[in-house]
């Protein structure tokens, strides 16, 4: 049986940018078909909500309670729950799964890795490094900054895109790299995940773990992508 899975979500207790709390989105979601969610606030040198003058120790267990508040309220109402993060590197985003709570709590070095080193370490460790809306267009990004030699894959669909043509740009430049794509809504606020906006990926199967979801990149299998009518100009939806 497919299941759909959103893969790119904020929340406010671990992203500055974020409005609704973890535990805000998974009734939302439910409604909508998802079989789970992966949340994925923005990390260290990112958009974080987290004061970065506290110890490690500290910062990552404030860190994560956006999405241990989402993955509580998901047990109780069936909805899966699982643990990514967003960082930003020189202005260019990437979101990075398969790493957990436990890890980063005995490896605080990541909080200072390059491009590099972020891709090789979180490999080394069993996860995978996806480049986040690498085309978008804001007033303040200057340029696109590709990662061809840092990345698993390309996020090809993102709801944060206004304009079609950055999720366009993004397939057809993991197209020529022979890379795989993604897609997430990139969600702030609860309201928004309503049908018509919200993206994600769909799994042949459903997932037991972010390992497996890992894999599915690796291996290139993810079964489709979930993207409203209008989003993209050269991918049609999933």
């Amino acid at each position: 049986m497919v299941s759909l899975y959103e893969t790119h979500l904020h929340t406010r207790e671990g992203s500055a940018c974020g409005v609704s709390r973890g535990r805000e989105y998974v009734k939302k979601y439910q409604q909508l078909g998802y079989a789970g969610i992966i949340i994925t606030d923005h990390f260290f040198k990112g958009n974080c909500a987290v004061d970065r003058r506290l110890s490690w120790e500290n910062w990552v267990h404030a860190f994560c309670r956006g999405y241990e508040n989402a993955r509580e309220e998901g047990a109780r109402r069936g909805l899966d729950v699982f643990f990514g993060w967003e960082e930003t590197l020189g202005g260019d985003d990437y979101l990075v799964y398969g790493l957990d709570k436990e890890w980063l709590l005995k490896h605080p070095e990541a909080a200072r890795w390059n491009r590099k080193e972020q891709f090789e370490e979180v490999r080394r460790y069993g996860g995978c490094v996806v480049q986040a809306h690498p085309f978008r267009q804001r007033s303040h990004i200057s340029s696109a900054r590709l990662s061809s030699g840092y990345v698993d894959a390309v996020e090809a669909g993102n709801a944060g895109n206004s304009d079609p043509s950055c999720d366009a740009l993004a397939w057809a430049y993991a197209r020529q790299l022979g890379l795989p794509v993604t897609a997430g809504s990139d969600i702030h606020l609860a309201s928004d995940v309503r049908p018509g906006i919200t993206f994600g990926v769909y799994m042949d199967k459903r997932i037991e773990s972010v390992g497996d979801y890992v894999e599915a990149i690796r291996n290139n299998t993810i079964k489709g992508l979930k993207v409203p009518p209008g989003s993209f100009t050269l991918y049609g939806n999933g």
